[in-house]
């Protein structure tokens, strides 16, 4: 039995039946009882149901929730989409008078609300566990503290001295704002669609308020076309998932390099690495390459998200189904990334050597510049000394103040004491640098910001 059987005669063509039925939508079942719930209770308030066919339904509703809790709720081959299974499951627990559920709604307003449900749950889901990937980053950098000092990279060659904390913590700041972008996003799908029919509403005297305010929403749809037609929300919903998953990727590209034998920063534990099939030496960073891909998928998930809605005329089309397969996607490769990664640095041992003596070069420029000299003088001067030192195949360490007087006559013998990057890191004054007075501000503030909202 399909939903719209009466208009058509016969039997739907098999090819017709496996190219149009949604499976994807079953992961939609508890927020579609959800929804009918409210549904069904606004249709009593309102009179359209009696007070006995709202007890009948509802009961019905509830033991439809529990097998979907437990579950027990077995979907049939010719169940067309998750609200049909729903509908035929609850008949055959009620009686007729489950086929009143569908009373003043279609299945566009329907799937609308369940996707909006979902993603209320996902959003809040999705910071959470962004901020626990994020408190991972800041108790590690907490954990290093202010000893510990590498390069920083620009185009990946080493740029400045800087605390590895502040490096981890800089991963800890982008993670903070992708779960903030979910946050927000909150406010975008605190709007219920139900109650706008198949498109232009009903003549049925439905309170749409009645049902947003029974699933917690402050409000319902301004435009009841609109309402069923677009899909902006998902939209931004997966761009949430796919911003974070580029954030994530970029924090495993570090990590990739850092396991490397060329690097050495990092030495993953066992149960978060794995081995190889044919070289038995080898220990994979397979989870941070991972990430990596997910990012691309995101990506493609996106770029078809919003293709998917470029082209349409208001206000509902069948095209809208394949809004789930990608949204589904990228909501369980963020879901596992975040997980993953908080495992791996949770459990790792990080060891990086010091940077090179070069990257003080910045600083013995800045020591002429508090001095008075222009800075592209002071560039000048030193970049002409970097070239020099690498034409003799010598290192910044092995500068003496002879070197630095023949340079420029500005320099002074404790200009030679910043050549160790322990001091070079201690002198950084500005805000939300890497000496250790900044960095122990920045684990405070993020660590008040993420323990204070993280669920």
């Amino acid at each position: 039995m399909t939903l719209w059987e009466g208009r058509l005669e016969g039997v739907p063509a098999s090819e017709m039946w496996d190219f149009t039925v949604s499976t994807a939508d079953r992961r939609l079942l508890a927020d579609d009882i959800e929804g009918s719930m409210a549904h069904v209770a606004m249709l009593g308030e309102v009179g359209i149901l009696s007070e006995r066919e709202t007890e009948e339904i509802t009961a019905g509703l509830r033991t439809l929730s529990e097998e979907a809790g437990s579950g027990a709720f077995i979907f049939k081959d010719s169940d067309e989409d998750v609200h049909s299974a729903v509908e035929r499951r609850l008949v055959e627990l009620v009686g007729p008078v489950g086929g009143k559920l569908h009373t003043g709604r279609s299945r566009n307003d329907q799937v609308a609300l369940d996707l909006i449900l979902y993603m209320r749950r996902g959003a809040a889901r999705h910071a959470d566990g962004l901020a626990r990937l994020a408190l991972v980053l800041v108790d590690v950098a907490e954990r290093l503290g202010p000893e510990v000092v590498v390069p920083s990279y620009t185009h990946l060659q080493q740029a400045q001295p800087t605390l590895f904390a502040h490096h981890l913590l800089a991963y800890g700041q982008m993670a903070a704002r992708d779960r903030r972008r979910f946050l927000d996003l909150g406010a975008r799908l605190d709007c219920s669609p139900l109650g706008a029919g198949a498109a232009a509403g009903s003549s049925l005297p439905l309170s749409p308020g009645i049902s947003a305010s029974l699933l917690g929403m402050s409000g319902a749809f301004a435009n009841s076309l609109e309402a069923v037609g677009s899909r902006d929300r998902a939209a931004e919903y997966v761009w949430c998932c796919a911003r974070a998953l580029v954030s994530l990727s970029r924090l495993g590209e570090d990590l990739v390099l850092w396991s490397t034998r060329e690097f050495g920063w990092v030495t993953l534990a066992d149960e978060f690495a794995t081995g190889s099939s044919a070289l038995p030496q080898k220990k994979n960073p397979d989870i941070a390459e991972l990430v990596r891909g997910k990012a691309a998928g995101a990506i493609g998930a996106l770029t078809a998200m919003l293709a998917l809605e470029k082209g349409l005329p208001m206000s509902y089309n069948r095209d809208l189904q394949e809004d789930k397969e990608h949204l589904f996607r990228v909501d369980d490769d963020l879901a596992g990334g975040t997980s993953a990664l908080a495992g791996l640095l949770a459990t790792a041992r990080f060891h990086p050597p010091a940077p090179a003596s070069e990257t003080a070069a910045l600083d013995l420029a800045e020591a002429l510049v508090g001095r008075g000299v222009p800075f592209r003088e002071a560039h000048r001067v030193t970049g002409a000394m970097a070239a020099r030192l690498a034409a003799d195949n010598r290192e910044f360490s092995s500068l003496s103040f002879s070197d630095l007087a023949r340079a420029h006559p500005g320099f002074e013998p404790s200009d030679l004491d910043l050549l160790d990057p322990a001091v070079s890191v201690s002198r950084r004054a500005t805000p939300g640098a890497g000496s250790p007075e900044s960095v122990a501000a920045q684990i405070c503030e993020l660590r008040g910001e993420l323990s204070g909202g993280e669920s």
